[in-house]
């Protein structure tokens, strides 16, 4: 009788058993988690990123932080696509940093803000600024499965049937957590915040 193929037993296990596995070390079991979420880790950091390049880059150190980091999976906190989904969505969040103070030092080194830069635009920019730094700190007060369906959905720009796909959840259930975490931030935000009928 031949022996059972390893890896194709791990394809049939759960995301969490595959967890249990990685924790111990098993590259294979890696693999598997890596063939099922890439493709929703890429197209989550290239809708935020905008580039293909950065995309990559954001998926390679979120799926190498994912293998270093395995053991810290919670399944009481939901499921692993959303665990990956969470930390692709950080590390595009570092990358746009990173590039946005590159960039800034690049223009700045190139004396480019001094020829573009207008009184009435860097107001502009500051109030939008502070506007964006008030809706962060609201962001934070919501549950976790909250801010995620509205980041996914207007940071990530993602549908509500693709958040439901990624969130391996009901669409009802995703557009009820996109609602009440909106009608939470209007009430903390006020004109900010339009929620939608």
């Amino acid at each position: 009788m031949a022996a059972a193929d390893p890896n194709r037993t791990r394809m049939t296990l759960a995301d969490e058993d595959l967890m249990q596995l990685m924790r111990q070390g098993d590259a294979q079991a890696f693999e598997v988690i890596y063939e099922r979420h890439a493709n929703a880790a890429f197209s989550l950091a290239y809708r935020m990123t905008g580039r293909r390049g950065a995309a990559e880059d954001v998926v390679q150190e979120a799926f190498l932080s994912l293998w270093r980091s395995g053991a810290r999976y919670d399944r009481t906190r939901g499921s692993v696509r959303t665990w990956v989904l969470g930390i692709v969505h950080n590390r595009a969040i570092d990358s746009l940093r990173r590039n946005l103070r590159h960039d800034t030092h690049r223009a700045s080194d190139e004396g480019i803000e001094e020829r573009f830069e207008a009184k009435e635009r860097t107001e502009i920019q500051a109030a939008h600024s502070e506007e964006a730094a008030e809706v962060r700190t609201a962001l934070e007060t919501l549950p976790d499965e909250q801010s995620k369906a509205i980041e996914l959905a207007y940071f990530g720009g993602f549908s509500h049937s693709e958040i439901a796909t990624m969130l391996e959840m009901p669409i009802g259930t995703v557009k009820g957590r996109i609602r009440l975490g909106l009608e939470k931030l209007r009430g903390q935000l006020g004109q900010f915040i339009e929620v939608p009928a």
